[in-house]
């Protein structure tokens, strides 16, 4: 146990940048959930309806999966209640009618509208324990990171 408790404990500075990162986006994440959570809503459905807006309103549905992580199989399963509460509907893409689009409808664009602001000024506030040239900084080096691929 004494080995294992100094390789747990000593680690090398990447390795705990790193944990450091994993630490702190759960404890960010747990912000926006618990906003999600007061609203009564489910963050994971805002987060694919916010995607597909980024993506101009409609997306394909492995190009969706794929920005979110989930498997093509998945995205079918998270795709059927956003169906089913109106916020989003399947229509035939214009280039391939074989392939389906998913489409953000009105009543998912007045949703976005409606949550997005408070859950913006909830990140926003967590924020504000850097200045904007340490956010500037931090902006950096994360897009840094995500440049660099295996």
């Amino acid at each position: 146990m004494d080995v294992l408790q100094r390789y747990v404990s000593r680690q090398p500075l990447e390795v705990e940048a790193f944990f450091c990162m994993v630490e702190t986006t759960a404890e960010l994440v747990g912000v926006s959930e618990r906003y999600w959570s007061s609203q009564g809503i489910n963050g994971a459905r805002i987060r694919i309806l916010v995607e597909i807006a980024k993506a101009g309103g409609t997306i394909l549905p492995s190009a969706l999966a794929a920005r979110i992580g989930v498997t093509k199989p998945n995205i079918s399963v998270l795709l059927v209640p956003l169906e089913q509460q109106g916020y989003i509907r399947g229509v035939s893409d214009p280039e391939d009618g074989r392939k389906r689009r998913i489409l953000l409808t009105e009543d998912g664009e007045n949703l976005l509208l409606e949550v997005l602001p408070g859950n913006r000024a909830v990140i926003k506030k967590r924020m504000e324990n850097l200045n904007a040239d340490e956010i500037q900084l931090l902006l950096s080096l994360l897009r840094k990171l995500q440049l660099r691929k295996e």
